[in-house]
């Protein structure tokens, strides 16, 4: 046989050429593992990094094997993204607390620039760091308290909500049924409240085609092929591969622009702002002309997509674990609503002012909050500049991930990690006590812009149903089982399905 033509030895040529360039990049990016002091990890391979040795369906449990191979702070590969995360009450702290504006920047997401979704906007969680996410932050928290955020007017919101809430859970006539979508509705109305000053019926077709497109909006941006692109933006290149991943994404973003398109002509800039939104638009003129103002109507949208997104699921996954708990420990059930008839009684509705004087109560949420660990990994992070966390050095650029499970269920710190145990937060006379290991809303800058109002929901929703109702596990039925299920997203720890009865006390 004779030798190849020149032909048929192109292709070869190319392909050598691609694995020799493909390789100078893997190496190029790996540079940080050959530099001092930088977390150890496991051994990349070239191109596809740690992605195979990662599981993202399961990332605690992959992490805490990591852990246990690599201590506290350790190092990831996710193509050529390097990734650091960092585990344990003491790491996490120094990270996110004391060095707080070093891990305070977020990575950016090229699939959002790619599908233009961002495009002249950040709103307030993805944003970076910077006069724009202190623009945006400041706005959003002084709005939030301008309504009420710890004032009657918002309680007042709530615990009306909570009343609607309550009349649908009666009208179940104690029959069995699932408590998840109710409650997803009730805590969707309250933020709905905040942005748009109005609440939807349980049954109105658009309130539930919105709750719909929030929970696919969420199920696609944490899914895994945003992951990959995102890791390996150069796929965003290939025809029609960055369009398929968040289609639940557009449609919910037009289904905003068309609510606050109608808000929008309702509004007279010569009233006091109804809610967030009148008050964004109220910034949006004042800031006209000015370029460097992150206020513009492409933003608008944004920062209402981010607080229904970030606070919907969240809440009411909370109140999904509570109810779940309730029915599986019925002694503490009891002595909530021993509490509850002591201090506020049937004659009234519960109140922010009663949760001083309801230890045991507030030990219930707050144990709800650690077992249930609903987001086990926090949002990702990113170094502004080089810094150090537990002695080693994260380079600048490079993203953190926090593992939030490994501080709610640190077995150093708490007494019983993996037990449903109110007693973590009461001392020995039955005061309510504070832990510093408790981190459901993260820490430091980046810390959760609607922790208030969670907390509020928390304490009003889930105190005005244990006045109203005792729950049980339905007759004739197993006990559910309290293992948490990852779910889609994936990101998020929702309890086993099922169902209770509410029997009016």
């Amino acid at each position: 046989m004779g030798l190849l033509s020149g032909d048929a030895l192109l292709p070869v040529a190319v392909a050598v050429a691609v694995a020799v360039f493909m390789l100078l990049v893997d190496l190029m990016h790996r540079r940080q593992r050959w530099a001092a002091r930088y977390p150890p990890g496991p051994m990349p391979v070239p191109g596809l990094g740690n992605l195979l040795q990662v599981d993202f369906q399961n990332l605690p449990y992959s992490f805490f094997k990591l852990r246990n191979r690599f201590g506290d702070v350790f190092s990831l590969q996710l193509a050529w993204k390097p990734v650091v995360v960092v585990n344990g009450l003491e790491a996490v702290r120094e990270a996110l607390v004391n060095h707080s504006e070093d891990t305070a920047d977020r990575p950016p997401m090229p699939i959002y620039e790619h599908l233009g979704l961002r495009q002249n906007s950040t709103g307030v969680v993805l944003v970076p760091y910077g006069p724009a996410w202190r623009e945006q932050r400041r706005f959003s928290l002084s709005t939030l308290r301008n309504f009420g955020l710890g004032k009657k007017s918002l309680e007042q919101w709530v615990t009306e909500e909570a009343a609607c809430l309550c009349v649908t859970f009666a009208n179940q006539d104690g029959r069995a049924f699932s408590p998840n979508t109710l409650l997803s509705q009730a805590v969707c109305n309250v933020i709905a409240a905040l942005i748009f000053a109005r609440r939807f019926e349980y049954d109105d077709p658009g309130f539930i085609r919105m709750m719909d497109l929030v929970q696919e909006s969420i199920k696609e941006d944490s899914g895994l092929m945003p992951q990959v692109l995102n890791a390996v933006p150069m796929l965003l290149r290939i025809p029609g591969v960055a369009e398929k991943a968040l289609p639940g994404q557009k449609a919910f973003l037009a289904l905003l622009d068309e609510l606050l398109t109608e808000h929008r002509k309702t509004r007279d800039p010569a009233q006091p702002p109804r809610d967030l939104t009148d008050a964004f638009l109220a910034e949006v003129e004042k800031a006209k002309g000015n370029l460097e103002s992150s206020f513009n109507d492409e933003n608008l949208r944004m920062v209402v997509a981010d607080l229904f997104t970030a606070g919907m699921v969240t809440t009411s996954t909370t109140l999904a674990w509570a109810l779940l708990l309730m029915i599986l420990h019925p002694d503490v059930q009891r002595r909530v609503h021993q509490e509850i008839d002591e201090v506020i009684g049937q004659g009234r509705r519960p109140e922010m002012g009663d949760q001083a004087r309801m230890p045991f109560t507030n030990a219930v949420i707050h144990e709800v909050q650690r077992f249930g660990d609903i987001i086990p990994m926090s949002l990702p992070h990113m170094t502004i500049r080089d810094t150090e966390v537990q002695g080693f050095r994260i380079p600048k650029g490079t993203t953190i991930l926090v593992n939030l499970s490994s501080v709610l269920k640190d077995e150093t710190v708490w007494e019983k990690p993996f037990q449903f145990h109110p007693g973590h937060f009461l001392d020995a006379e039955g005061r309510f006590v504070k832990h510093e290991a408790f981190m459901p809303f993260s820490a430091g800058r980046r810390s959760c812009l609607g922790e208030p109002l969670a907390r509020m929901e928390l304490f009003l929703v889930f105190t005005c149903l244990l006045q109203r109702f005792s729950f049980s596990v339905p007759e004739g039925q197993p006990r559910p089982s309290d293992f948490g299920v990852l779910g889609v997203p994936y990101f998020l720890v929702s309890p086993s399905p099922y169902q209770l009865c509410a029997v009016s006390r």
